[in-house]
């Protein structure tokens, strides 16, 4: 059985192609390097793990609540529709609005390698080439353990997003080196961020899902940093023109964002009222707070590279979100790293006591 035989609906056609510009840069200096970023490409390196051994897939996953999420925090939880359907419904509605998520998941993380590997190429800089080289290789493992959570967990799969398909398609076809940048590591990964966190911390404390996004949250920190320090000198340097232009790609996106996580195609593949059900995730107050926390990590981000002229502050006061500029992105990103270390040190306390009980049952036996 292939991914086909997975999806909702299969994608026509089942391959992309986006045509690429910009052009092949190489250097020829080897040795000047901005020490952050080679600082960054170092624990770009030395963070490097195996998603088929650090992960323990050996547990198990209910496929009808894949992640573990709280009926409250369903997208139509008090809606007509939820209200109204049997234990069985809801089930069926837990299971493909998670699949939906993970399968949105997987494919930015398709696009987010294929952005990384651009990077390498249009970049005019060594070091930053250096760095986006050990990002295209996380970025094919996090492609790797989402697809297999999917197909292996859940069974089921849901096609692209339109609204990512149209960031997606903006992103690559840009001919400008710095876009790739603004486009996947500082909003989609920014946002990606943000959805991972609130997934990880509702799911199960020793749950697959929970080691899941907390070991691609720990490399997604360093990706959006790397966007972070690359953009913020180069964009002290444009005029007044190209940062207006930059600033207008930043708004169209942030939209697209945030109408990318109504979830239209599972009310469609359940058979329920598409439109009603839209409008009440646009009206319900848990997920307005859900997709306002979406953008914790854009708009502090945003800001601290210099985009943060008044259409850009007009469109996040218009999401509610402008308030985010106080947050310290530094402090956020340091907790989405803690996160994974910790778990890396409850498994390894777990092994040491395993080891211990059995060594006691051991010389008991002797």
């Amino acid at each position: 059985m292939t991914t086909r035989d997975k999806y909702t609906q299969v994608p026509e056609p089942y391959s992309w192609e986006v045509p690429s510009a910009g052009d092949a840069r190489f250097t020829w200096e080897y040795d000047e390097g901005r020490a952050r970023l080679l600082s960054l490409y170092q624990k770009g390196k030395d963070k490097q793990w195996d998603a088929q051994s650090r992960i323990d897939w050996s547990l198990d996953v209910d496929p009808m609540n894949p992640i573990g999420i709280p009926d409250e925090f369903h997208p139509l939880f008090g809606s007509p529709a939820w209200e109204s359907a049997d234990e069985s419904r809801r089930a069926e509605m837990r299971q493909h609005n998670q699949a939906w998520n993970i399968s949105q998941f997987l494919h930015g993380e398709q696009g987010a390698m294929v952005c990384a590997a651009k990077i390498v190429e249009v970049v005019p800089d060594l070091d930053a080439k250096f760095y986006a080289a050990t990002q295209t290789m996380d970025e094919a493992r996090h492609v790797e353990a989402f697809s297999r959570f999917l197909q292996e967990k859940i069974g089921m799969v849901y096609p692209i997003n339109t609204n990512l398909t149209a960031l997606l398609q903006d992103t690559l076809t840009d001919s400008r080196w710095d876009m790739p940048y603004l486009g996947m590591q500082v909003l989609i990964e920014g946002l990606a961020l943000a959805a991972f966190g609130t997934m990880r911390d509702l799911a199960a404390p020793d749950s697959l899902a929970k080691q899941l996004l907390a070991y691609v949250m720990q490399d997604e920190a360093r990706h959006v940093a790397f966007g972070r320090i690359s953009l913020k000198d180069y964009y002290s340097t444009l005029t007044d023109a190209e940062r207006d232009d930059r600033e207008e790609f930043v708004v169209d996106a942030c939209y697209l964002m945030r109408d990318r996580f109504r979830g239209e195609e599972v009310f469609e593949t359940l058979d329920l009222d598409v439109k009603a059900c839209a409008e009440w995730v646009d009206t319900s107050p848990l997920m307005i707070q859900f997709r306002s926390h979406l953008f914790s990590r854009i708009v502090p981000i945003v800001k601290d590279i210099g985009l943060w002229g008044p259409k850009v502050q007009r469109a996040f006061r218009d999401m509610g979100v402008l308030d985010m500029a106080g947050f310290d992105i530094e402090t956020l990103m340091k907790a989405d790293e803690d996160q994974a270390e910790a778990l890396d040190k409850a498994h390894a306390e777990m092994a040491d006591r395993a080891l211990e009980v059995d060594q006691v049952i051991a010389a008991g036996a002797n």
